[in-house]
């Protein structure tokens, strides 16, 4: 054991608070980080070190993307040319959720080519389908709770909201109104395009683009919650400020998806330094947000993640908010 008047211990200013994680994507589906090959054994780990750090709420980021499916969705495997996959994670996610009273929200199908190329209908038409299957087969279980409309809009592909719109109001309307939730980007310096050589929105042009969008999705959304990555640190308390108003303009709920993940390193990606996320977090606390989740907890800040790193995050964050 450490002596602590021989080492002495970590000091967290008081000003810099935060608040506390309450939820977390499943990117089980994944697309720009490593597969870490669990099963049941494995994700009941990981669900108890979840509840243990007091997240209540697990929300799958998608039913599939291109070719990969989550689950054997009849209405996929039908009508898209996909793999047949060797387990039913919604069924396990939803088991678990189950059993550690947590509320688990179902993310759409991402198909990676239909809205991309303007077929909007289509990526519409394939949601909808997958939702009366999904409802059908799972709506049984009390932990599912709500739907996540998981194609990510920003600026860019505001032309979007058609599909926020009309995909969220068919799942509210088959499910007795469960919450719908999304979780767009900002524009900010971040962003791959940006660094690529665009221009970031400005706060005050964040705000104008996402008023309308915002009014184009109006009663399908009911959590919104903006990735908080693509903007710096000192300027996120601003975006956040921006991201409430417009949420209580449209009767919204105002979440901040917190990254455990850290843009600034040259390797994508890696678990986040503590400092950095609890700048985030203070951020969010400061700005009025009214909940965070996390992209992601299993990758980024698990104890049993593959990243030794994102155990420490873990222990550094359950040691700040005397867990």
């Amino acid at each position: 054991m450490v002596d602590k008047e021989e080492f002495g211990s970590f000091i967290t200013p008081e000003a810099l608070k935060g608040m506390p994680i309450k939820a977390t994507f499943l990117d089980e589906v994944t697309w720009d980080i490593p597969h870490q090959n669990w099963g049941v054994r494995e994700w009941n780990q990981d669900f108890k070190a979840m509840k243990k750090m007091g997240i209540n709420t697990v929300v799958m980021i998608r039913a599939g993307l291109g070719k990969w499916i989550a689950s054997p969705f009849q209405t996929l495997l039908k009508k898209e040319d996909v793999y047949y996959p060797p387990v039913d994670l919604v069924e396990m996610f939803l088991t678990l959720a189950d059993k550690y009273n947590m509320a688990f929200y179902f993310g759409m199908y991402d198909s990676g080519k239909y809205w991309q190329e303007g077929l909007f209908q289509k990526e519409i038409d394939l949601n909808m389908a997958l939702i009366d299957e999904v409802w059908t087969k799972y709506g049984h279980h009390k932990s599912f709770q709500g739907w996540y409309l998981s194609q990510e809009i920003s600026r860019r592909t505001k032309n979007m909201s058609k599909i926020y719109a009309e995909v969220g109001k068919h799942a509210k309307s088959i499910s007795g109104n469960l919450t719908t939730m999304v979780s767009p980007y900002i524009h900010g310096v971040k962003t791959d395009q940006v660094l690529a050589g665009d221009k970031a929105l400005s706060v005050k042009e964040h705000e104008e683009e996402w008023d309308e969008i915002l009014d184009n999705v109006n009663g399908a959304v009911d959590i919104m919650a903006f990735q908080d990555g693509q903007v710096d640190y000192h300027e996120l308390y601003d975006y956040l400020v921006i991201n409430k108003k417009l949420a209580d303009k449209y009767n919204m709920k105002c979440w901040t998806n917190i990254e455990s993940f850290d843009r600034d390193m040259p390797i994508r990606f890696l678990p986040i330094k503590w400092e950095k996320l609890l700048l985030k977090l203070e951020a969010a606390r400061k700005a009025g947000m009214e909940n965070a989740i996390t992209f992601e907890f299993s990758h980024f800040m698990s104890p049993n993640s593959a990243y030794l790193q994102a155990g420490h995050l873990y222990d550094r964050y359950c040691e700040h908010f005397n867990i």
